[in-house]
């Protein structure tokens, strides 16, 4: 076994944790693909729902963007209030991973661009994510992901060796992030592929 240089490993939520997705929900909402299309790139763009991973509260953010396209009022309101449907679930192979991990000791962390009212949703839906040794949520903190400051958080909060720390997010330029402030970050491929990088790093994962 390869010696150990890693003693802490950090999740990111979103397409590594979690399968989330607006288009779950609103493929029950808008049957029409291009409609929903039009709707999701047009409207409720991923740039208006990063706003709230920011820490926007989503009562103002419906309430604004409805005002600038009152046909799609209900579209709108949908995004917030049918949230949870946007999540299929949890990935249980990587799940599989984590709680390895935490059998073995080794402590985890969430840090996650997500709004601070969904993330409490989510982990009311999903127990797993309160099995964290610690947690830095962009919309608490009101900093995002590719941010230096979100990752000094994360650090200096939980008292972390950078270069001891395992960070694995399903965004390139978030792994950038993070290994410009010295953590041993890598893009998350699949939980097969987690596993091999966490084994070369030492720990005796299955």
């Amino acid at each position: 076994m390869s010696e150990r240089t890693i003693d802490a490993v950090v999740f990111d939520i979103g397409g590594v944790l979690l399968d989330w997705s607006p288009t779950y929900l609103y493929a029950e909402l808008i049957p029409d693909e291009e409609q929903r299309t039009h709707f999701l790139t047009n409207v409720a763009t991923p740039a208006w729902n990063h706003q709230q991973d920011e820490g926007r509260p989503w009562e103002e953010a419906v309430a604004e963007l409805t005002s600038l396209h009152p046909e799609h009022a209900e579209w709108i309101e949908a995004y917030d209030t049918g949230w949870l449907k946007m999540v299929k679930g949890v990935f249980e192979d990587t799940a599989a991973v984590l709680t390895e991990l935490q059998a073995l000791g080794v402590p985890t962390y969430a840090l996650t661009n997500f709004s601070g009212e969904k993330w409490e949703v989510a982990k009311e839906a999903f127990p797993i994510l309160t099995r964290f040794d610690g947690e830095v949520v962009s919309g608490v903190e009101q900093t995002v992901k590719p941010d230096e400051k979100i990752y000094r958080i994360l650090i200096e909060r939980f008292a972390l060796d950078p270069a001891r720390t395992f960070y694995t997010d399903d965004m390139a330029y978030n792994v950038d992030g993070a290994r410009a402030v010295g953590l041993d970050a890598e893009v998350f491929t699949g939980a097969a592929d987690l596993r091999t990088q966490l084994r070369e790093r030492g720990l005796p994962l299955q």
